[in-house]
């Protein structure tokens, strides 16, 4: 009998199959104790255990490319981090074998994490995945992880750690479905990039049996288990149609009336660029350049090594625009050399844009390589700053860019409400806006973006949210200047829409969401698009906002 289940979908598409379920979680290692004697003998097997790992994470990372390669390669971080290892190597000198040290100082920090005003939950799947990672290897026991299958399946998980999605093979892999997980985590932001239909916050996930036939919406989130004949041809025909519709849209994005939408893409690096160009992105809305600085958590990169990378990048886009975020470094992207180890809510601390200001010089570098890097091409150079609060912190990062000599227009992010509240006043001093909608929703409603429990909160069509949207759209524009949307909810092609009828200049999102959000766009004329958008800011829920929208689109 046919039933249906509502998650939250993060990735466009359809997918029929089979459920398969990821490998079960490595078993907690036997406490017992070891002889002084092979205390120095244990600690060698875990460190090696640990850089095998760690190797292993970053190999992954290589041959996966753009956004999954940085997930993958702070997660080698986190293996390699030197009090983790230090705790470790303590408790195997007072009796622990390997396996056991290494589990039980895993758990230690995982506390930490879980302690640290929650903004940090979100990694501690990361954390355990290496964990599972490294007593695998100790036990010698196959890694659990993506199970093996000659036939296509829907692969359903309580979480799927970064170093299992980034590697996933869409020919086999139709979907996939997690209990945990919200529509900013790693995976969903992945599983984008990979354009694998994706469901995840799915209470019960788990109890789905292992073969059961299963039909996933990763556009509206429904999971219908045991799908008839006819909801199979139903949903099967309307993939047909969007991808019909992809198809024949193409070009720069725009209403159905003319209105110019640019369409740009999200990148994380010089390996996300094919793709870009391959979707028709007219360009770059938000090029994150932390890839770059975790190579080495120690230092930072030369200014050289960035010039290359950079220009790299800017060449894929003659005469197109491409908007460069500096670094945007603390919380969960701490680095050894700029973030404090003892924050008690790194989210709420020193992070982005307050990360440079207390470090100066790796501000210049980046701006100094980024001036570089554009001389003598046509590119349309913008760069913006994470996390900016008001008008003061604006100030100071125009001034670094004037001081650097850089000939580029100069950004805000409007992630923290105050400056959304302020935005008019942030103009005064830089050029353009770009609303960071997962970090803007994360901070309006005091919900983590990784934790599945708050899911609700992160849903970028809550009505609150639009009207932050709508407040710096209309400073925007009352300054002559431009406001775009480079957050996840620019991929959402009802969405785009909307943000389109709020005064958004511009969408930026993941390359596999532009053909979807480009054909959508081009069914609807502005005045339509701005129906929409003041029939979702009038409801009061998420769920009513989309309802509301999708009617007066649909002419209901």
């Amino acid at each position: 009998m046919e039933t249906t289940l509502r998650g939250v979908g993060v990735s466009h598409g359809v997918a029929i199959g089979e459920v398969r379920h990821m490998g079960t979680a490595v078993l907690e290692p036997p406490a017992k104790q070891i002889p002084p004697e092979e205390a120095e003998r244990e600690q060698g097997r875990a460190r090696k255990a640990v850089e095998a790992v760690a190797a292993d994470l970053m190999a992954r990372g290589n041959l996966a490319g753009g956004e999954a390669q940085a997930v993958l390669e702070a997660q080698a971080m986190m293996a390699q981090d030197p009090e983790l290892m230090a705790d470790v190597e303590r408790r195997i000198a007072v009796g622990s074998t390997a396996e056991r040290g290494v589990y039980d100082a895993f758990a230690s920090y995982r506390e930490l994490l879980a302690g640290a005003g929650e903004y940090l939950a979100g990694r501690v799947a990361d954390l355990d995945d290496v964990r599972n990672r490294i007593v695998a290897r100790l036990l010698g026991v196959p890694m659990p992880g993506v199970p093996d299958s000659d036939e296509p399946y829907v692969l359903v998980a309580r979480d799927l750690a970064p170093a299992d999605t980034a590697l996933l093979d869409p020919a086999l892999v139709l979907g996939f479905v997690t209990e945990e997980g919200g529509p900013t985590s790693h995976s969903a932001i992945l599983a984008r990039a990979l354009g694998v239909p994706a469901v995840v916050a799915l209470p019960g996930a788990g109890e789905l049996a292992e073969g059961t036939m299963i039909a996933v919406d990763g556009s509206t989130g429904e999971i219908f288990v045991d799908p008839s004949d006819d909801k199979k041809a139903q949903l099967e025909a309307a993939a047909a149609q969007r991808k019909a519709a992809l198809a024949a849209s193409t070009g720069p994005g725009a209403t159905a009336d003319g209105h110019k939408v640019p369409l740009l893409a999200n990148i994380g690096g010089p390996g996300d660029v094919e793709a870009a160009v391959e979707a028709g992105a007219e360009g770059v809305g938000l090029f994150r350049t932390e890839f770059l600085f975790l190579d080495d958590s120690r230092q930072a990169p030369s200014e050289e090594k960035q010039v290359a990378a950079y220009r790299q990048v800017l060449e894929a886009f003659p005469e197109g625009r491409v908007v460069v975020r500096v670094l945007d470094a603390g919380a969960d992207k701490p680095l050894d050399f700029l973030t404090p180890s003892d924050e008690p809510n790194p989210a709420l601390g020193v992070r982005g844009l307050r990360t440079l200001l207390d470090h100066p010089d790796v501000l210049r570098t980046q701006l100094t390589a980024l001036a570089k890097a554009a001389e003598g091409l046509p590119v349309y150079l913008e760069v913006m700053a994470p996390m900016v609060a008001d008008r003061t912190d604006a100030r100071a990062f125009a001034d670094a860019c004037r001081e650097a000599g850089l000939r580029a227009k100069f950004g805000a992010m409007v992630e923290i409400p105050s400056a959304a509240l302020r935005a008019r006043s942030i103009l005064q001093e830089v050029e353009f806006l770009s609303l960071g909608t997962n970090d803007l929703a994360q901070y309006t409603f005091a919900a983590d973006r990784q934790v599945g429990a708050v899911s609700r909160l992160q849903d970028p069509w809550q009505p609150a949210l639009l009207d932050l949207v709508e407040l710096s759209a209309e400073a925007a524009k009352a300054e002559g200047k431009s406001c775009g949307v480079c957050g996840e909810a620019a991929s959402d092609p009802l969405l785009a829409c909307v943000l389109t009828g709020l005064g958004v200049t511009s969408l930026s999102m993941g390359a596999a969401s532009i053909p979807y959000v480009r054909a959508t766009l081009a069914k609807y004329t502005l005045a339509q698009c701005e129906r929409a958008a003041a029939a979702a800011r009038a409801t009061d829920s998420a769920e009513d906002a989309r309802s509301a929208a999708q009617a007066v689109l649909s002419g209901e």
